[in-house]
Formats: C-alpha cells, structure tokens, sequence
C-alpha cells in the first residue's frame, strides 16, 4: 500500500546497506515517499549514493551534522524544491572509540560532550530547522537502544546518551504537538550496522538478544523499516512521545 503517497522525507543516517536509516528508506520509498538523504562526507558518498538513487532520492546532499553551513544548504535545498517537509529521520550517533570502550567514569570531557552533540543536539538542530516546513503537520523520529533505560555491558558512555536523546523526545512531542508535529523514538534490539562494529563483543550482545527475547530472534533493518513507516504515515497521527520498541520482546523479560 502506497501510505506515504506524496509525502516528501528526509533521511540522516545512512552509511551503508546494513544501516538501520537504509532499512526505513526503503520503505518509506515503496510506500510512495519521496526522499532527500544525506551522507556524511567524501569518504562515504561512494557507499551512499548508489542506494539513494535506488530509492531515486530528489536530494542527496553531504551532511555533518556538527557543520551548521551543510545543515542549512540541505534544508534551503528542500525547501527550493518542495516548500515542505512531511518526515524526518535522524539515526545518527557516534562517541569517540576511547570513551566508547572505557569506563564511564574515564570519560573526557571533549569525548562526552562530543557524543551529546552528535547524537542529541543534532536531533534538535534538525527538529527546529524542519519546523518551519511543517506548517501542514509532521512526523520527526530518531533512534534509541534499550541500553538507555538498563546497564548493557560494553555499552557504555552511549547508554546516558541516549537516555538524554528519549528525553529529548518527550520535550520536543510536547513543545510541537500543537503544530500536528509528532515526535518518537525507534528502539530496535541490537543489528550488526557499522556503528555497532565499535561496541566490545558485540556479537555476544547479538546472542544474549537472540536467547533472552520471547520470539528468540534478532532484529533487521526491515523490520525497524516497516514500523518506521507506519510511525510517518498518517495512520499513526495520535502517537508521539513513544520510544517504540523493535527488538522481538527482548525489553519486558526480567534480566
């Protein structure tokens, strides 16, 4: 079913194939989106670009999310060519390695402060520059780990992280609700993406998922794809605030 049939989108986060924000491109592009997706440099353009013009992205645009020139092209690009954003996706996160591995209380400084502002403030940044767009009403998602709410081993520094991202959420949901503006958050059980190539033993975090969840199984990126789909149609048009789970069960079980 074409749900999201003249809707325009953007789309932050995608590195490659196994990225979660890939997984939701493809299904917002065949549920009828159109899309704008940004890469982050040079360096990642070559593995980017090719899937973006797979969902035949009208934008596709570099965006560090730490440089507020290319935040404001992409979106002076948007609004040149649509007037209007229906949805956004912002599905990055990053901590330097050395804070990532280490123990909370090592954490510096730069690293933390680092970690907040690529993996939180950027969110805002993008919610206040879509605003504007939105005039007719909107959807804004992020994406979080459970992680967030319990201790996870090898998690680390990214765990009150992305606590502060959900709270975040909520704020937002709350400021923008009046503007039919609607605010949620994908958490998804762990996924073999490049960015959870950083996090120590990660594969044992992949089978401690598998066997704890009810269904005993690991997430996919189309599976995240699917939900994040009905979250930026309007079917879902009364939910915001949510951290919405996709991790087959795994958060109600009892550790």
């Amino acid at each position: 079913m074409k749900t999201l049939q003249g809707k325009k989108g953007l789309v932050v986060g995608i590195a490659n194939e196994q990225s979660i924000a890939w997984g939701c491109a493809q299904a917002f592009y065949e549920a009828g989106a159109e899309l704008a997706i940004t890469y982050l440099n040079e360096k990642a353009e070559p593995y980017v670009r090719p899937l973006a013009e797979k969902t035949r992205a009208k934008i596709i645009m570099p965006l560090n999310v730490q440089n507020d020139n290319e935040m404001d092209n992409l979106f002076k690009a948007i609004k040149e060519n649509w007037g209007k954003l229906d949805f956004l996706l912002h599905a990055v996160a990053f901590a330097p390695k050395i804070d990532l591995r280490g123990r909370i209380v090592d954490c510096s400084r730069e690293g933390f402060l680092t970690a907040m502002d690529v993996s939180c403030h950027s969110f805002i940044h993008l919610a206040r520059l879509a605003e504007p767009l939105m005039s007719d009403g909107g959807a804004l998602l992020t994406t979080t780990y459970y992680g967030s709410e319990k201790v996870v081993e090898h998690y680390g520094i990214m765990g009150p992280v992305k606590a502060a991202l959900e709270g975040i959420v909520r704020y937002l949901a709350a400021e923008l609700g009046g503007k039919k503006i609607r605010v949620n958050a994908l958490s998804p059980g762990p996924i073999g993406t490049r960015a959870a190539s950083g996090i120590l033993d990660f594969e044992a975090i992949l089978q401690f998922a598998r066997k704890k969840s009810p269904e005993h199984e690991n997430v996919c990126t189309q599976a995240v794809g699917a939900f994040a789909r009905f979250l930026v149609s309007d079917e879902a048009q009364l939910i915001t605030g949510n951290i919405e789970y996709i991790d087959a069960g795994f958060n109600i079980m009892a550790a």
